[in-house]
């Protein structure tokens, strides 16, 4: 299989770069030798329980010096998004304290009044519990606005997967009859604009690398980017063999990139 070089590189996190705290193999040698060679990295995940501070650190840790502006999550976008749309507005957060933390410190007021609330953010929420919905349920129906950091039904770990985000908005869907109106995350255009303003490049030189293909994939067809699926995380041969999402290239491990 050979794979052109590109300027530039988006790696997924979870599933791609690594598995819960342990790199996949060949995965950090990959990106060093990417660097190297003057290729322009960053890392994307639709995960908001961390903070991009979070994220870089791990990837620290396990070998690869990485910076927060090297680093794009779902709740990076939220708050960048809300700080064009409504700076200063008061949200309501079905998520957990790391995306709850990220919107106090750009300005935006977290209230749970219902009458008081602009925006209800639905969230990867492990913290769930009835007054939360009950709370969202409220507000919706007094006329603030539905939005989620992500859509995920899962998130994967070793040995299997977290009920995520799209539980959450599943469940206020459901009481409130509202569709969601905006999901910032992947495979989101806002996203994409994100990776657009950090990376400076067109799309068109840039590759995707991830291992879901109803969201890494399926962002980067709809950017306009190549895309390549890494057999290491959410996506199986046999999964992958039944889709109409079909990436560019499947990849063993990410050291096929350089080969």
């Amino acid at each position: 299989m050979n794979i052109p070089h590109f300027d530039g590189y988006i790696f997924d996190l979870d599933g791609t770069v690594y598995l819960g705290k342990a790199a996949l193999p060949t995965a950090i040698e990959t990106i060093i030798t990417l660097r190297e060679t003057g290729k322009r990295v960053i890392f994307l995940s639709n995960n908001p329980t961390q903070t991009r501070a979070i994220y870089a650190a791990k990837l620290t840790q396990m070998g690869l010096p990485t910076i927060d502006e090297q680093v794009v999550n779902s709740s990076f976008v939220m708050v960048r998004w809300l700080l064009h749309e409504a700076p200063g507005c008061r949200v309501f957060v079905v998520g957990e304290q790391p995306l709850k933390d990220e919107l106090t410190a750009a300005g935006f007021r977290l209230v749970e009044h219902a009458a008081e609330i602009d925006f209800v953010i639905a969230s990867f929420d492990r913290t769930l519990v009835y007054s939360k919905l009950q709370i969202a349920f409220d507000a919706i129906r007094a006329g603030a606005r539905f939005v989620a950091t992500n859509a995920d039904r899962y998130c994967p770990v070793p040995g299997g997967g977290e009920p995520d985000a799209a539980a959450v908005i599943a469940a206020i869907e459901a009481c409130t009859d509202t569709r969601i109106e905006v999901v910032v995350g992947k495979p989101s255009a806002i996203m994409v604009q994100t990776i657009a303003d950090m990376l400076q490049l067109p799309m068109s030189s840039c590759i995707m690398v991830g291992d879901r293909l109803e969201t890494d994939i399926a962002m980067g067809h709809a950017a306009g980017m190549f895309t390549a699926l890494p057999l290491t995380g959410a996506t199986s041969r046999e999964m992958l063999a039944t889709s109409t999402i079909q990436p560019d290239y499947v990849l063993e491990r990410l050291a096929d990139l350089l080969e």
